[in-house]
């Protein structure tokens, strides 16, 4: 009899926790089936490797402010007829972040729009791909801070770096001249070689407005418009769907 203690123990001792825990079903599925030792050795090994992809995939989406539930799965695509679902679809591929395109999801409030964008940064985790999540609000605060604890260029630096930047209700607001230049600066290191998707729900001709600077801000416009997907979403809130329906009684 294999002493399956003995063993589970050393495979922890060498950090293989995923092969320990399915170790004991794994022998036992191997001698019911006359399984030969590589092949054995090719299901203990494939066990780890999916916990730590598992594992890998848990922190992107962690590191990432994206709640695990916001899935294209868990998104009904057929509710709104102006949505083209073969289009989302194929963005769910994350071809567009290969290629470093952008994508807008335009709209009213509540039809959708930051639901199918954390729903593509989820599928880019899957890709193993790095994401960031920030609503508009949220980002300038974040620069805010970081720049009050002397942090600023590493969080310029993340932003820039991470292979799928998305930032939620854009143009909610105007923005002063210093952040201005900040989230510049963080387009222009983008431009051609890393993703931003945004999500709006006003129209592209009015973000140009939110800057101080009309030339800068036509510069921004320039590479963010540039090679991107524009999705403009019409009709009711997608909210009233989710809602619990009252039932007379």
């Amino acid at each position: 009899m294999p002493n399956y203690s003995e063993l589970t123990q050393q495979l922890k001792n060498l950090k293989l926790s995923g092969a320990a825990e399915r170790l004991e079903v794994r022998i036992m599925e191997a001698e019911q089936n006359q399984l030969s030792y590589s092949d054995l050795l090719s299901m203990i090994l494939s066990d780890e490797l999916q916990l730590r992809r598992n594992r890998t995939l848990q922190r992107l989406i962690t590191k990432a402010r994206i709640e695990s539930g916001k899935t294209l799965e868990s998104f009904d695509l057929t509710f709104n007829p102006s949505l083209n679902a073969a289009q989302i679809k194929e963005l769910s591929r994350c071809r567009f972040i290969e290629k470093a395109e952008n994508v807008f999801f335009i709209g009213p409030t509540g039809t959708g729009k930051t639901h199918l964008g954390k729903a593509l940064g989820h599928a880019a985790c899957r890709k193993y791909m790095s994401v960031l999540f920030y609503n508009f609000h949220d980002l300038f605060s974040y620069l805010s801070k970081a720049d009050l604890s002397n942090k600023l260029d590493n969080a310029l630096k993340a932003l820039v770096k991470t292979d799928l930047l998305i930032i939620d209700d854009f143009a909610f607001k105007k923005i002063d001249q210093k952040y201005a230049e900040y989230f510049y600066a963080v387009i222009d290191q983008r431009y051609g070689l890393k993703s931003t998707i945004i999500t709006s729900n006003r129209s592209i001709s009015d973000w140009a407005g939110i800057f101080p600077d009309p030339i800068m801000a036509n510069a921004l416009m320039d590479r963010l418009c540039h090679n991107a997907h524009q999705i403009v979403i019409k009709g009711e809130s997608y909210r009233k769907k989710l809602r619990p329906k009252n039932h007379n009684t």
